[in-house]
């Protein structure tokens, strides 16, 4: 960030038109702020006030692995299809409202790791049963950690199911490596999210922003 407060944002997609930029103060802290922005005639300007957030239990790192509560730092796309216990709130992605036997895939042995599938048993590891987390999962957006379009293939436990989706408790709380919020701000979020603008989420201690 320069000194006038805006962001530079170098490193991201030509087109890209929106950033969700979630960053805390060093690479320990649990709490985080998010900040939308759009940009217009080549500026970047924010969107929506900045949100309180949450991240990992253990902060965040430049190395996550499977089952270490750290929020990756990075650059990641949205998820193509957003997610939800609860109905679509009106959200501009395609939206998959979670049932019964909804799996978040963890198992870094299954060909099927880091991605939703539907099975009527457990796919092992620490896969979510995504129906069961709630209020957590209410509503969520996939960030695209270590998967597609990030990279091409999964690579094994190098960590899964890096989601924005909502505050577990109403004050907040630390999160296995995922970017949480309260309710409201979470629809606010998810709704403003156009996959026509290319979104990207942009996450790091505040710091380092200047790496992107």
């Amino acid at each position: 960030m320069n000194p006038t407060g805006t962001v530079q944002l170098t490193t991201l997609p030509p087109q890209t038109r929106q950033a969700v930029v979630v960053t805390g103060d060093g690479c320990r802290t649990t709490r985080a702020t998010l900040q939308a922005y759009a940009r217009v005639d080549h500026r970047w300007s924010p969107a929506l006030p900045p949100l309180p957030a949450r991240i990992g239990a253990d902060g965040f790192s430049d190395q996550h692995v499977e089952g270490v509560p750290t929020t990756p730092t990075g650059v990641y796309a949205i998820g193509p299809t957003m997610y939800g216990i609860a109905a679509d709130p009106g959200v501009r992605y395609p939206y998959h409202r979670v049932a019964a036997d909804d799996w978040w895939n963890a198992d870094p042995d299954s060909p099927h790791y880091n991605s939703f599938q539907r099975s009527a048993t457990n796919p092992g590891g620490h896969s979510e049963a995504l129906w069961r987390e709630d209020p957590a999962y209410t509503h969520l957006a996939v960030i695209t950690y270590n998967m597609p379009p990030t990279v091409e293939t999964p690579v094994p436990h190098a960590g899964s199911g890096i989601f924005l989706h909502e505050f577990t408790r109403a004050e907040g709380n630390a999160t296995a490596g995922c970017v949480s919020l309260a309710h409201d701000h979470l629809v606010a979020v998810l709704t403003w999210l156009d996959p026509a603008a290319s979104p990207r989420v942009v996450l790091c201690p505040a710091q380092h922003l200047d790496r992107y």
